[in-house]
């Protein structure tokens, strides 16, 4: 169970034992986001983060900071700095035509990266994101995003197990960042465990 008063406490919030937007967006802001992005963030958060069970434990909110902390350079990058050109032809990403590569790459707080996941979550969320990937660099938009792949990817077990291993492979694909992955995580629970 996830203690609302303990966090409010650590984030200099109001203590009121209610996490709202308010709480997340201090949460966001405290693990790097800027005051924009970590605005929209925690609005986007408060209805979320509920529906797909992230705030049903303190344990998968650390991990889903931790990740994508990392994947989005503490929150303050929506879109990877790199161009894309390295996912150029993965047919494992669905990137089969010319400039797949560069118009797919990694967007939102978990860093979606491929035409088959962009086509994917999009049905899922009923937004062409194939047709307009940029989309997926608005915070909002992004976290939703990075909430659907958690989800489909059933991370909340792996959450729940403390396996920051195992949610790294199913995020990233292999161990890239592994120990500042273990960082932010470990970061993000002393705030909130």
């Amino acid at each position: 169970m996830l203690d609302a008063r303990r966090l409010q406490g650590r984030l200099g919030v109001s203590v009121d034992g209610i996490i709202g937007a308010g709480t997340l967006t201090a949460l966001f802001a405290q693990m790097g986001a800027l005051k924009p992005i970590a605005e929209e963030l925690g609005l986007a958060a408060n209805l979320h983060f509920r529906t797909y069970g992230i705030l049903d434990s303190g344990l998968r909110l650390a991990h889903f900071m931790g990740q994508c902390g990392h994947e989005s350079g503490g929150f303050r990058y929506m879109e990877e700095i790199a161009s894309g050109a390295a996912y150029e032809g993965r047919a494992d990403l669905g990137n089969t035509q010319p400039g797949d590569g560069r118009r797919f790459k990694g967007r939102g707080p978990i860093q979606l990266t491929g035409r088959a996941n962009y086509r994917r979550v999009g049905r899922q969320i009923g937004i062409d994101l194939e047709r307009h990937p940029q989309i997926v660099s608005h915070p909002s938009i992004g976290l939703l995003v990075g909430c659907v792949y958690w989800s489909d990817r059933k991370l909340n077990a792996k959450a729940d197990a403390d396996d920051l291993l195992g949610l790294t492979k199913a995020i990233n694909g292999g161990t890239n960042g592994l120990e500042d992955r273990r960082r932010r995580t470990a970061q993000a629970k002393e705030l909130i465990l």
